[in-house]
């Protein structure tokens, strides 16, 4: 029997022995996981939830940051100096953000392409909520969600409301921001404002990063129901200090061996949403187009090599649910449709690719909710999902011309019950997949052929506990992955972007918050994954870039006199360099500990804030891609100041 099944036996015993003991009582557990809008208690099970609350305490910069810091999703250092950190659900190592689906307001802010969500370019203080929704979602939010789904909600003002804000900031490596906000409610219309700058010359040489950002929306009430507007825009400039290795991360970690690389990332989004009740359906769509240009430019002893991307992205997602009562039997059904155009024209002397991809899914989801007691909720889902994928590449001996047409199909099936008061018990089975972008695509074993489509058979069981101050979820959940698409040092010459031999993920998460006493209050979160080879000549080896364990906890101070205090403390254990595919290099990325807090104190409407960051100045590194060598050092210890003004 392997690990992850007596755990998944443990974790079902335990459930079906407090599922004997059932009693009546009048607390409730209600899920909502249909991509419409709900009552912000109608969670999916075992999510993972940040509030504005938790924001603020936190006094983190941006979402990014939240999603790390205070909901315990591991993250690697930005090749770039921009806060944007590669998030990692589950176990996914350099690849981990094509295994993680980000969502905005019901809009996907993935790409076909091999980079990181821009989440620094979303005003943090218009955020109402993050949901971290762990484990195989591809029903719902197609491909790309095996690791999960990460949802971020921004505030909507009410009738009569108005809220603003004017922050500053001034840190250690010459960092600083500004930023303003302003939102304003009426009987029919709304809309929200806001800006912000902030630069940093970042703990390495030549690691500088600027951003200006402009954010703005209306949104109106109308006969045929809620419309939004609303755009964002950004403008990134940024210096690459490249990789290190051991010695010289040992030797001096903020030197740069790059003094002279630089590039520039202008985004631009813009997004309508619609939403309309009419009876007992509900009808929602989101139109949106994104518009991403990038440069960059390397020097080398071979000389200056520059390249640039120009990116246009559009998305159109119409979809309805049924809510109905049957018998006592609350029934959500919920069908959508979710379509898609991509495309970039790449200018450099390697390549002149021409890249487009188009996809168009169809899904549908039934959840039903059983009156008495266990209050019972059963679910199932089924979504198909087409693609049609295209490159040109003119340039003599590249690699990505092909045409290629692919077709996917994911399931899941769930189910929860009160297994006795305040104890909730879940299971859930799926196939989830991703397909390889473009950027995967064009640097393959064989020139010019496409990768296979990566499935996932995911399972999950888990246990929740809510009463009082108290909660906490306990998951155990398996990941069986063919056609892992993966980055492989070892593949060809100087390596390629491959489809694994089968691997398989599992493991064990923990989830919890309480408040201790009317002022404090702790949560955490702690991961466990083994990540490994099921067969092929690796089989039984570990994958690389895989944390074995993770722990996340803070603790908050909150008196009712205008202090606040918040300290967070992560844990990252040991993983496996980045080539080290057959587990042949003699040591391993070394574990590493940091502290970070935070301090507060009102003034009526000010605060001032003093915050420290890698509070004891921690060496460490969570991105290398080769043994001892291609480490790119994440940040020493930075002291910020701040004031806030709310209005």
């Amino acid at each position: 029997m392997t690990l992850i099944t007596s755990r998944c036996a443990l974790a079902a015993a335990i459930a079906l022995c407090f599922a004997a003991a059932a009693q009546a009582q009048s607390n409730t557990v209600v899920v909502s996981g249909s991509r419409f809008a709900s009552d912000p208690s109608l969670l999916p099970i075992g999510a993972t939830t940040i509030t504005a609350a938790d924001i603020r305490r936190a006094g983190v910069a941006d979402v990014n940051q939240a999603i790390r810091k205070i909901g315990g999703v591991y993250g690697r250092q930005s090749l770039t100096g921009s806060p944007d950190f590669g998030l990692d659900l589950r176990g996914f190592g350099t690849n981990s953000d094509q295994n993680v689906v980000i969502v905005l307001d019901g809009v996907r802010l993935n790409e076909n392409e091999l980079s990181s969500a821009t989440l620094s370019t979303i005003p943090i203080d218009m955020v109402e909520r993050i949901d971290i929704m762990r484990g195989g979602a591809s029903v719902l939010y197609g491909e790309g969600a095996t690791g999960g789904v990460i949802q971020i909600t921004t505030k909507r003002s009410q009738a009569g409301e108005r809220s603003g804000n004017m922050f500053t900031e001034l840190g250690q490596f010459d960092s600083g921001e500004v930023r303003a906000s302003l939102a304003q409610g009426f009987d029919d219309f709304a809309f929200d404002a806001s800006g912000g700058h902030q630069r940093a010359d970042n703990y390495r040489d030549n690691n500088e990063f600027k951003q200006s950002r402009l954010n703005g929306g209306v949104k109106f009430n109308t006969g045929v129901g809620r419309i939004s507007l609303r755009a964002d825009i950004a403008r990134q400039d940024q210096r690459f200090a490249g990789s290190l290795t051991e010695a010289q991360f040992k030797a001096n970690p903020r030197q740069t061996l790059t003094p002279n690389d630089f590039g520039k990332l202008d985004t631009d989004r813009y997004t309508a949403a619609w939403e309309h009740k009419v009876g007992a359906f509900d009808l929602a769509a989101e139109l949106s187009h994104r518009k991403k240009e990038a440069e960059a430019t390397y020097f080398s002893a071979f000389g200056v090599s520059s390249s640039a991307y120009d990116t246009k992205q559009s998305q159109f997602s119409p979809r309805v649910r049924h809510l109905g009562q049957f018998n006592g039997m609350l029934n959500e059904l919920v069908a959508g449709f979710d379509f898609g155009r991509w495309n970039r024209v790449t200018s450099s002397a390697f390549s002149a690719a021409d890249a487009t991809q188009k996809s168009k899914a169809f899904y549908l989801r039934d959840e039903m909710k059983f009156a008495g007691p266990q209050q019972l909720r059963l679910s199932a889902g089924v979504r198909r999902e087409l693609f049609d994928k295209d490159s040109v590449d003119p340039v003599p001996f590249t690699t990505a011309t092909y045409s290629v047409k692919q077709a996917n199909n994911a399931w899941e099936v769930q189910g929860s019950m009160l297994a006795a008061p305040g104890l909730t018990a879940w299971a859930k089975l799926g196939q989830s997949y991703r397909v390889a972008n473009s950027d995967e695509n064009g640097f393959t074993p064989q020139a010019n052929k496409p990768l296979a489509t990566q499935t996932s058979h995911d399972a999950e069981i888990g246990l929740g506990y809510a009463q009082g101050a108290a909660k906490v979820d306990a998951r155990v959940f398996r990941h069986k992955l063919d056609n892992e698409i993966y980055y492989d040092p070892t593949a060809g010459m100087f390596g390629a972007n491959t489809n694994l031999a089968p691997t398989r993920r599992q493991g064990f998460e923990l989830d919890g918050s309480y408040r201790f006493a009317p002022a404090w209050q702790v949560q955490g979160h702690f991961q466990q994954v083994d990540a490994e080879f099921r067969s092929g000549s690796n089989a039984g080896r570990e994958l690389a870039l895989v944390p074995k364990n993770i722990l996340t906890v803070r603790l908050a101070w909150l008196p009712s006199d205008g202090q606040s205090a918040d300290i967070g403390v992560q844990r990252v254990g040991e993983q496996r360099y980045g080539s080290d595919f057959d587990n042949s290099c003699s040591t391993r990325m070394p574990a590493y500990t940091v502290v970070d807090g935070r301090y507060a104190r009102k003034f009526g409407q000010w605060e001032l804030a003093a915050t420290a960051l890698n509070m004891f100045d921690k060496e460490h590194f969570s991105q290398a891609f080769s043994c001892r060598a291609g480490i790119y050092p994440n940040s020493g210890r930075q002291l910020k100041v701040s004031a806030r003004y709310d209005f």
